[in-house]
């Protein structure tokens, strides 16, 4: 996909209005007042696309997007699978899903298919080659986006036999598969493959390495589904790029995987703006986290392939974004690497789940509404910051985040089985560094550490041998690597390792695990800084896992925190140890937040990572870069000034390093 401009639209659900020439002749109209350039298609059309077996209306598609072209406005053309028309659920069964406690779905909402199914996907071969024949080579279709946001699992027998072949695929016997669950324990050993079925409520719950595989298993699967549906249309559209849309902290797929077979990667960002618990910057932190991710994916420009201009019907308080905040919310896309600012939806649904669900155009169909207002406003930003397109973000730091560690971590029974909070751990180092304006990125234990000065390690619960080793050479090769609480406790299968722990990593951190204490909500252990340490941090608070560790003997790390309450007083909260040309920080715990600004704050400095802005910033203004340009984005409701520039509430300014200086663009 090439442009040169960055993308603003959203979905286009026009089949809803063919009985409304008006209004789709007013929808052309307002786009070009928006500055739209692009819609997304054909999402849930299925039913339309194919409204009986075999008998295919394409016509009406084929004129909406002729139309739309003909006024400057490319298309992102879906395909409809996640949502099958009534008379395929009714005519063969197979197609819905299975529950995990056995009982197959009736014909329901969407994403609701079965992705083992042949017959499913014979059916979706059969529309998505309809599809690519009438428009694969059609200038109006830039991307093709393929399903929508795929997720949830399948139990159907179907997919019991495919979870067994995976299996044998992945342990060649039984007797290994034996081994790496553990299925010893309670007398589980499996004596024949087709003893072995997927978790239940009714059934085998207790073999935390079975519950691993099948989300590793369900992950596969919607991998293999996305990969079959893009190549039936590769195989006509040789030339096509794909695209699939993502979504927050979202644990059903393995995304480094699933990137791996994207063109581009997509998402869809509905934060909640305004909330009594977190002020606007905390809510825009926790956001930029998520653009920063869905960017390390590929390591390039993503696409925000969803977000509300006003508010979403389906959070537990749908509150309005305030005025500037719409702005706001979209430039953070594009300073964190979006090379697009899109909204579901364009004009409100009059029916359907979705009817009070934000729109760019409301039911009362006016351009002078705030939600249209503030959209042509953004739409006339982005066509000023066209040089910002297809750039990259500058490496400097890295947190670990891993798909099979958090599955691990979060169904395992131990130490604390309500709120370990791996999200929150994340958003501890996360938000310490986007505040001393440093880029992040998130990589996965299969991803290069080449090319940044800091890498943090946050409960990365599973821990596989070679990573280990790799953080270990990126130490001895001069970075600062950061290991948090819970880290080197089990292996691939959820097996623990035996020795001293974090496994492969004592020697890094010149100490080792010797017990771990879980906290009640609410329950915290002082800590407080050694004297004479450095570098000197402040002292805090350790809550919801406290760890006790004891120094090696022959080369311990130096203690720069400890504990000075309960049994544990007098052990290490936090230390270092050098190794090789590098740095090892140990944190023993979760900390209250001004210990993350402090550590960070020194650490970024060791590293040799210059923050994005060259000026102090007043509290609540977030600094980024991408490859040349410089955003500062104020998050409080009220004007700060910067160098003498005064950037009104939720205000962003950009400017374009030229020739050494900087220079405004916005």
């Amino acid at each position: 996909m090439e442009h040169t401009q960055l993308l603003h639209g959203g979905d286009y659900n026009p089949e809803q209005w063919l009985d409304r020439p008006d209004i789709l002749e007013q929808d052309l109209q307002l786009m070009k007042k928006a500055h739209v350039n692009v819609v997304t298609l054909g999402v849930f059309s299925w039913s339309l696309l194919e409204p009986e077996e075999g008998v295919y209306h394409l016509d009406w598609l084929a004129d909406i997007i002729h139309r739309l072209y003909q006024h400057g406005i490319h298309t992102i053309l879906a395909t409809p699978s996640a949502a099958r028309p009534a008379w395929m659920a009714k005519k063969y069964p197979e197609v819905r899903r299975v529950r995990p406690d056995r009982v197959r779905e009736l014909y329901r909402r969407r994403q609701n298919y079965c992705y083992s199914s042949p017959l499913f996907r014979e059916k979706v071969r059969a529309v998505d080659e309809q599809l690519a024949r009438r428009f694969g080579q059609d200038p109006a279709v830039i991307l093709w986006h393929i399903s929508n946001e795929m997720g949830g699992d399948c139990h159907c027998p179907l997919c019991q036999a495919e979870f067994r072949r995976w299996l044998q695929h992945r342990y060649g016997s039984l007797e290994a598969l034996n081994k790496a669950w553990n299925s010893r324990f309670w007398s589980h050993d499996f004596s024949d493959w087709e003893e072995i079925e997927s978790p239940a409520p009714q059934g085998e719950d207790c073999l935390q390495g079975l519950t691993l595989d099948w989300k590793r298993f369900v992950s596969d699967r919607h991998i293999d589904f996305f990969r079959f549906e893009r190549d039936v249309i590769r195989a006509i559209v040789p030339q096509a790029k794909f695209t699939a849309n993502l979504m927050y902290r979202f644990h059903d797929i393995d995304y480094h995987d699933l990137a791996r077979e994207l063109d581009v990667v997509s998402w869809d960002n509905y934060p909640t703006w305004h909330k009594a618990t977190e002020t606007v910057e905390q809510t825009a932190l926790d956001t930029a986290m998520m653009h920063d991710l869905f960017y390390s994916l590929k390591g390039k420009p993503f696409l925000m392939m969803e977000s509300s201009p006003s508010f979403t019907n389906w959070q537990p308080v749908s509150k309005q974004k305030r005025p500037g905040v719409a702005m706001l919310s979209a430039l953070q896309a594009v300073a964190h690497g979006s090379d697009s600012v899109c909204y579901f939806q364009w004009r409100a649904s009059r029916g359907g789940e979705e009817k009070f669900h934000g729109a760019v155009i409301g039911h009362d169909g006016r351009e002078d509404a705030r939600p249209f207002r503030e959209t042509a406003q953004v739409g006339a930003a982005l066509e000023q910051l066209a040089p910002a397109t297809g750039t990259s973000r500058p490496r400097q730091a890295a947190i670990v985040h891993d798909w099979p560690n958090m599955w691990a971590l979060e169904g395992s029974a131990g130490p604390r089985n309500a709120g370990l909070g791996y999200w929150k751990e994340l958003a501890c180092h996360y938000n310490a560094l986007a505040r001393a304006g440093i880029t992040v990125d998130f990589v996965g234990q299969d991803s290069s550490l080449e090319g940044y000065g800091l890498v943090v390690v946050p409960m990365l619960y599973l821990l596989r041998e070679e990573f280990a080793q790799k953080l270990c050479d990126f130490a001895r090769q001069g970075g600062t690597v950061v290991v948090s609480e819970w880290t080197g406790v089990v292996d691939e299968s959820d097996l623990c390792w035996l020795g001293d722990t974090p496994h492969g990593l004592t020697r890094l951190l010149g100490l080792r695990r010797t017990e771990i204490d879980g906290m009640y909500d609410g329950e915290f252990r002082r800590c407080l800084p050694v004297e004479g340490a450095v570098p000197a941090l402040p002292a805090t608070r350790a809550g919801v896992l406290c760890e006790v560790a004891a120094l090696e003997e022959s080369d311990p790390a130096q203690v720069l925190l400890t504990y000075t309450e309960d049994y544990f007083a007098g052990c290490p909260a936090v230390a270092v140890h050098r190794f090789g040309q590098g740095r090892a920080y140990y944190l023993a715990s979760r900390f209250e937040p001004k210990f993350y600004d402090a550590l960070y704050a020194s650490l970024t400095r060791e590293a040799g990572l210059q923050p994005a802005s060259p000026w102090p910033l007043p509290k609540g203004v977030l600094a980024t870069r991408r490859d040349g340009l410089l955003f500062l984005q104020n998050c409080n409701d009220s004007p700060v000034s910067v160098s003498g520039v005064e950037l009104p509430g939720y205000g962003t300014a950009v400017w374009a390093d030229r020739d050494g200086s900087l220079q405004r663009l916005l």
